[in-house]
This record gives C-alpha cells, sequence and structure tokens, in this order.
C-alpha cells in the first residue's frame, strides 16, 4: 500500500497532504544549499585583498537558486503525482526542468521568430533566476518563480481530485 492512500483515509485535505510534501522538499533543497555557504566564506577570506567579493550578487544567487528549487519542487510533485513509477517520474521531471529552464530561453535566439521569441524567452526560468543573479532583486521576478510553483501546485491538486472520481 502507498503513503497515498494511507493519507486518504485520514481526515486531512489534499492541499494539506500536497503542501507537506512540498514543504519537505523545499526543506531538502535549503538544506542542500546551506553547506555551500562555506565557499562564500573562503573567496571572502581568502581573496585579494580580503572581502572582495560582490556580495549582492552572491546573495541574490543564492536566493534565486532556492527559488529555482521551489519550482523544481513543485514540477517534481506534479509529475510524481501522475505516475506511480518512479524512475519515470524522475525523468519526466528532469526533461521539464530542462525545458522550463534551458529550452525557454533557446527560443529567443531563433532568428525566424525574433519579436515573439523575446516574448516567450521570458517565460524561462532562466531569463528569471539571470535577472535574479545579477543582485537586483526585482518583485516581477519573485512573482514569477511564486506564481510558476503555485501552478504546479494547483495541478497536482487538480490531479489528485481527479484520481479520486
Amino acid at each position: 500500500i502507498g503513503t497515498i492512500e494511507l493519507l486518504s483515509t485520514r481526515p486531512i485535505s489534499d492541499l494539506a497532504i500536497i503542501m507537506g510534501k512540498y514543504l519537505a522538499c523545499v526543506t531538502l533543497v535549503l538544506l542542500a544549499l546551506l553547506p555551500t555557504i562555506i565557499y562564500y566564506y573562503s573567496v571572502n577570506k581568502l581573496g585579494n585583498p580580503p572581502g572582495n567579493i560582490d556580495t549582492g550578487a552572491m546573495l541574490g544567487s543564492y536566493f534565486g537558486l532556492l527559488l529555482l528549487g521551489f519550482c523544481y519542487a513543485a514540477i517534481g510533485i506534479w509529475v510524481s503525482s501522475l505516475t506511480e513509477n518512479q524512475i519515470v517520474a524522475l525523468l519526466l521531471t528532469m526533461a521539464l526542468c530542462f525545458t522550463f529552464y534551458e529550452i525557454i530561453g533557446l527560443v529567443g535566439d531563433i532568428k525566424a521568430l525574433d519579436k515573439i521569441g523575446k516574448s516567450l524567452e521570458w517565460f524561462g526560468l532562466n531569463y528569471h533566476y539571470r535577472s535574479i543573479s545579477r543582485g537586483m532583486l526585482d518583485s516581477r521576478d519573485i512573482i514569477y518563480f511564486m506564481s510558476f510553483s503555485a501552478l504546479f501546485i494547483w495541478l497536482t491538486k487538480l490531479n489528485l481530485q481527479r484520481r479520486k472520481i
């Protein structure tokens, strides 16, 4: 018996189950990023002169990576709600994350799609991550990442409701 069947028998809403799994994934992303702070500290102290590092860009990059992790976690949870096979879910999640990060951004470079390509590039995760990683926090980028994550959480909720019917 899977955990979803066990959780479905409890008086817990679908959204609570989804958010619990999502927050666990986000916590894992945060815990994976924490040890890398030692690199920032090392470069900061060992640079010539010490402290010769762009702290704003570094903090922006960390914040952007955290937001990317939010989006990737939401995509992964949605894909895992589509299939019961974990390997298929992993491969599909990797393909979708790559598509949203890299492929959509490459559309902007296609000469035949000159006008619309640049507009489509805006929908890629890489476009917004690059903006944040420069150290400039723009509310449009933060809203984009949060909306992107919310969309996939909502799609997961719809898929779980569809399964119950």
